[in-house]
């Protein structure tokens, strides 16, 4: 069963996958976030091609784009929403390793199984490639290859910073380091605010930052009741960037 029809599946633990193909054809040379994902380092003649690889697709909130396991069949490239990035522990725990958005790239697992489960925390859309036709593709472009070396070596110190993050920070300093980086992340696709939207739940949070979800809500309303943020609908709103900074360098 492919992703290019609606279908359902209920797995282990009950989770229920879904997808449906848009119907718009996939305009490359339009896409809104091409400069920031991987197909920025494509020439204008080189998009027929990958257009003729690409499938585009949407996700409803919850469902998954692909489950830690799993054959890697597929690579996604997101063009729109927030997807939660986990891996399922033994005792059925999870830790949240990050929050994909929009021109972020993924799936490109280096072990023939996906590292862990993508899952739309929003309305997801993006672009679907299958695993061996677009690797055959990059075989003779320098250039894309260049590039998707670039996102692997940022997606290791993402790592690296969250396991400084997950160790050595405070339930303050954690909470600080996570609102500014949403913030510079929603920056690079067009949409600097200091109002970030935060459509995950605060249990993701807590799960990300390696946190209880009583410590998250805690540290929010201590945070807002310093006029350090503003807690909005859907979000929060930056009120002093300086005092963030502060916690972030302590």
């Amino acid at each position: 069963m492919t992703l290019t029809e609606p279908w359902n599946d209920t797995r282990a633990g009950g989770r229920k996958r879904a997808c449906t193909q848009s119907c718009e054809e996939s305009h490359c040379a339009d896409c809104k976030v091409r400069t920031i994902s991987v197909c920025g380092a494509l020439e204008p003649s080189e998009f027929e091609e990958l257009e003729q690889l690409s499938h585009p697709a949407t996700f409803a909130p919850k469902a998954m784009l692909f489950e830690q396991g799993a054959l890697a069949g597929n690579l996604f490239n997101v063009t729109e929403g927030v997807v939660r990035l986990y891996k399922s522990l033994p005792d059925g725990r999870r830790q949240i390793v990050g929050f994909a958005l929009a021109g972020d790239f993924l799936g490109l697992a280096l072990m023939d199984r996906y590292g862990v489960t993508a899952e739309a925390v929003t309305q997801v859309k993006a672009c679907r490639f299958t695993r061996a036709a677009f690797l055959t593709y990059i075989d003779d472009k320098a250039h894309l290859l260049r590039r998707l070396h670039e996102f692997a070596g940022h997606e290791l110190s993402l790592a690296q910073d969250q396991m400084l993050l997950l160790g050595r920070r405070s339930a303050e300093e954690k909470i600080a380091a996570f609102l500014l980086n949403l913030q510079a992340r929603y920056a690079r696709i067009g949409s600097a605010s200091v109002t970030i939207p935060l459509p995950m739940s605060r249990q993701d949070i807590a799960d990300h930052l390696g946190l209880t979800i009583e410590t998250v809500s805690r540290t929010l309303t201590k945070l807002s009741r310093d006029k350090t943020i503003l807690i909005v609908p859907d979000g929060v709103r930056l009120l002093n960037n300086e005092r963030l900074d502060q916690l972030t360098a302590a």
